[in-house]
């Protein structure tokens, strides 16, 4: 149920028109009543009827999406509103899945009773990510929360500035421009080698992997995006890292923060005297001076060696399409989105190799035998072709992405009166996207949907796939799909591969404690609640 016409209007508008009519032409009715409390009288019975009709009548009786499939077991008035907030995120949505017999739809009812459709097949998520995608947006309360870590960037724009900056921005991500970044992932993961190696002396093998994933990736983004190294790998005191990492580690207390934001908003809770408040906006207001600096020193760098400079950032500043403002935004954007979402996969990566010493075992035999060493002293070959030629290499790094999207949920709400495989959906409607639910369904990706299987990823002739054996694009949405999708999926990709490959093949990997489980946290994207503490040992033959 939505209107245009705002709810403080919806309910005070007509409370002032009856006490007119009061006043004008019943007089003798009421006739002691302050006009003020038989207005605040009005107004309270029609509050008490809009919520009354809101939560238990139009859900019920007139919603047209009343008839959809809901699952069972919900509690009054709270329903089913937990559900995206539930850890690991996505979860609940792929029990769902599991056990709601569904045509592509699912009615997942929130707080109050107000409609959340979740959808399941590939015809519901083309409609709502490519044939009308611009029919949906993320949800006000969420761009504003995220605003203050992402910017105002590419992820959250919406309708013409979205198609705006994306045409602009698409082409610094073409396969021919991260062809030529691939030597960097490389040359950064073999120092993300070198960095770990010296923390196994100190701590007799045992390494936490996710501290040294954040800092390479950074490392990665900052030469490739900004054409600047940040240094973090050999730097232990990183500012930039001690800021990231402080806003994205995954804390009960910052759990709790993001709910209340998405519930009462960033206006309410930023009132409140909460440390997490202060904390938030001094690291931001950092961050973002960071990137002001660094636009203004990449002008002057561009003056001077223009046709030198071939990061991101460069790119965007040559094409003269945006203001220093949104490039800052954008840098927010690309180096949050950007190192933390390769950050959390690469971690898992280790994660998944570590628990399957076979499949790590075959990845090296094949790292070793096809890759050059990066103790070796020729001439760099072709790296970026010599890494998408490994068949195996390709199956573990698609499927760890597969099993761990780096952001698990994700909300849009339809901005018009829509339809969606043939249901209409009133202006309003939440969807619940949740590529986690997606990407591990047995109905799309058979009985073993949830295991680590990276042979589903190879032919039977050898080669490597990129649909892991499945029917369409859409049954994989850890990038999404259509204008709105990942624009650094490219990216990614190639960058996971060479950490991958260098990482497998400098070191075998086993759990720190071998009856660890690791447990998906976060806030907004999935990383290993306790961490990722790894024992390593230098792997001969390499």
């Amino acid at each position: 149920m939505a209107t245009d016409i705002p709810l403080l209007w919806l309910i005070t508008l007509p409370s002032a028109v009856l006490c007119t009519i009061n006043v004008v032409f019943f007089p003798q009715v009421l006739p002691e009543t302050p006009l003020s409390k038989l207005f605040l009288g009005i107004t309270s019975i029609n509050f008490g009827l809009w919520a009354f009709y809101s939560v238990f009548i139009y859900p019920f009786f007139l919603s047209p999406l009343r008839h959809l499939p809901q699952p069972k077991g919900s509690w009054p008035i709270f329903r089913f509103g937990t559900a995206a907030f539930e850890r690991p995120a996505g979860d609940a949505f792929l029990k769902f899945m599991k056990t709601v017999p569904n045509d592509g739809l699912i009615n997942v009812p929130g707080f109050f009773n107000v409609d959340a459709i979740l959808p399941t097949s590939s015809d519901a998520l083309a409609d709502i990510l490519v044939h009308r995608n611009y029919d949906f947006e993320k949800p006000s309360e969420l761009r504003l929360f995220l605003r203050r870590i992402l910017g105002d960037g590419l992820i959250l724009t919406e309708g013409d500035e979205h198609k705006f900056q994306r045409k602009h921005i698409t082409p610094a991500f073409s396969f021919r421009h991260i062809k030529e970044l691939v030597p960097i992932f490389w040359s950064k993961s073999i120092a993300l080698c070198d960095g770990v190696m010296t923390e196994m002396g100190e701590n007799f093998g045992v390494v936490e992997v996710n501290h040294w994933a954040n800092k390479v990736t950074l490392d990665i983004i900052g030469v490739a995006g900004l054409g600047r190294d940040f240094r973090a790998l050999t730097n232990a005191d990183d500012p930039l890292v001690k800021n990231y990492e402080e806003i994205l580690e995954p804390t009960k207390e910052k759990l709790v923060f993001f709910v209340c934001n998405m519930i009462f908003g960033r206006r309410l809770i930023s009132m409140l005297p909460w440390k997490l408040n202060d904390r938030l906006n001094e690291t931001t207001v950092a961050l973002k001076d960071f990137c002001h600096q660094f636009v203004r020193d990449k002008k002057v760098l561009i003056e001077k060696h223009g046709e030198e400079q071939l990061d991101i950032l460069s790119l965007l500043i040559k094409s003269n399409c945006f203001s220093n403002e949104v490039m800052v935004d954008q840098l927010l954007t690309f180096i949050a989105a950007g190192h933390e979402t390769t950050s959390s996969t690469f971690t898992w990566a280790t994660y998944l190799l570590a628990k399957h010493p076979e499949i790590q075992t075959r990845l090296r035999e094949e790292v070793h035998s096809l890759l050059p060493s990066p103790s070796s002293s020729t001439p760099n070959p072709d790296i970026s072709t010599l890494l998408e030629s490994l068949p195996y290499l390709h199956a573990v790094c698609y499927e760890t992405i597969r099993l761990y999207p780096a952001v698990p949920v994700t909300i849009r709400i339809s901005v018009n009166d829509t339809i969606v495989c043939g249901v209409p959906l009133p202006k309003g409607t939440r969807i619940q996207l949740s590529p986690w639910a997606i990407n591990r369904s047995p109905e799309i990706w058979g009985p073993t949907a949830e295991d680590f299987h990276p042979d589903r990823w190879i032919d039977a002739d050898g080669s490597s796939n990129n649909t892991g054996g499945v029917t369409s694009n859409y049954c994989n949405l850890t990038f999404l799909h259509g204008p709105r999708s990942c624009i650094g999926e490219k990216f990614a990709k190639s960058e996971l591969k060479a950490l991958v490959a260098v990482f497998c093949g400098t070191f075998e990997m086993e759990m720190a404690d071998p009856n660890e489980i690791a447990t998906p946290a976060g806030v907004i994207t999935t990383k290993p609640q306790n961490g990722m503490t790894l024992r390593l040992k230098k792997a001969e033959g390499w």
